[in-house]
């Protein structure tokens, strides 16, 4: 049976990626659709449209900030770039892409930062996608990939204890992503390893944490649960440097 792989990685700058072997990263996961967040860029400072592939890329309008960015070999039926709500569609933070069995949504959510200075936002945000995607979903069944910027569980980090109540491991940020799956989405990792520890993709540049596996898991593909029969398989790649953040994968049947 005929298969598509999907990969979503936040690089953290494309361009300082592009400097750490990021096309030699590219070749060699070889996904037939490959999502990328906090691409900070402007159009015109990169020219990567890897041969084969379509390029479509959502810039924030601050520069060197947030931005995604999806390469498919697949061509679309069609593309869109935020959620169509004003206040939401100025940093680049989705990509949606339209296939004629499905909805792939590339999305980068936004940090609740240090202090939480930005999780009312967060929380308003979290709202508008969750009715984004359900408003989506009743057309076709939807995939959603990207950096959500929350470890859903305690499982999901290295060290939840010490962590609760920061940036991305709030009660908050975690009922909302509750709410997301409780809506209809299955987190295809933990579908299909619900009990796997120590599977991060996010590991802070300081203390050592990458060599130490003291990581977060916040970068995900969820499925609406119309999906369920297709989905083949679920990765993380954290022997794949270049950014804090390491790929991760979908496997698909056709």
């Amino acid at each position: 049976m005929a298969e598509t792989r999907l990969i979503s990685w936040n690089v953290n700058g494309l361009r300082a990626c592009m400097k750490k072997d990021f096309e030699k990263s590219f070749r060699q996961l070889d996904a037939d659709v490959f999502c990328l967040q906090e691409t900070k860029m402007q159009e015109g400072q990169l020219d990567f449209c890897p041969e084969g592939y379509k390029a479509y890329w959502n810039y924030a309008e601050k520069k060197g900030y947030s931005g995604t960015a999806v390469f498919t070999r697949r061509e679309p039926l069609s593309v869109s770039c935020g959620l169509g709500l004003e206040e939401h569609d100025h940093e680049g933070r989705v990509i949606r892409v339209e296939f004629p069995d499905y909805y792939l949504v590339n999305v980068y959510v936004p940090n609740a930062q240090r202090e939480l200075t930005r999780l009312d936002y967060r929380m308003t945000w979290e709202d508008a996608f969750r009715a984004y995607v359900n408003g989506l979903r009743k057309q076709k069944p939807v995939l959603v990939c990207g950096d959500l910027n929350v470890a859903h569980k305690e499982i999901d980090l290295k060290h939840p204890k010490s962590n609760r109540g920061n940036a991305g491991f709030t009660d908050e940020e975690r009922g909302k992503m509750t709410e997301l799956l409780d809506s209809g989405f299955i987190d295809t990792f933990r579908y299909f390893y619900p009990d796997k520890t120590d599977a991060y993709s996010w590991w802070s540049y300081m203390f050592h944490a990458r060599e130490n596996n003291a990581g977060w898991r916040i970068d995900y593909f969820l499925a609406s649960q119309e999906f369920a029969p297709r989905l083949k398989d679920a990765l993380i790649h954290p022997e794949i440097m270049g950014s804090d953040h390491c790929p991760v994968e979908l496997v698909i049947t056709d």
